[in-house]
């Protein structure tokens, strides 16, 4: 386990906050820490990446951090990394968005349909149906 966030006193900070139904500094500040931690770990195209990334997964932890549920697990360490993890993941796509142009072809030869996804290189082809 990571030595920058101590599971137990996350923990603690995350059940103290969903008692008091806000987050706590204490928790804010280990969360933050992660959000930090957990960003050392990608790489990316330009700093600024890294900083927009981190600001998607801290958004994700600061809307999302009462959905830990203490009596199903008690590891928050690893919710919480998978949380920023997939804000980060968020932050990337919406940077570089995946384009999706794939061409679907239907053919009739004798007799049969065939059916075929083609990629963006092939696309110069006719469709016949």
């Amino acid at each position: 386990m990571a030595q920058y966030v101590n599971n137990r006193e996350l923990l603690e900070a995350i059940v103290l906050s969903k008692e008091k139904g806000e987050l706590s500094p204490a928790a804010l500040k280990m969360l933050d820490r992660m959000v930090k931690e957990i960003s050392k770990v990608f790489k990316y195209k330009m700093e600024e990446d890294r900083e927009d990334c981190m600001a998607f997964a801290m958004e994700d932890v600061i809307k999302y951090w009462d959905r830990f549920n203490p009596e199903k697990s008690n590891n928050a360490f690893a919710f919480y990394t998978q949380m920023i993890k997939n804000g980060y993941a968020k932050g990337w796509r919406r940077l570089y968005p995946i384009k999706s142009s794939l061409k679907v072809s239907i053919s009739k030869e004798y007799g049969v349909y065939n059916i075929a996804i083609i990629p963006p290189i092939l696309c110069m082809m006719t469709f016949l149906l």
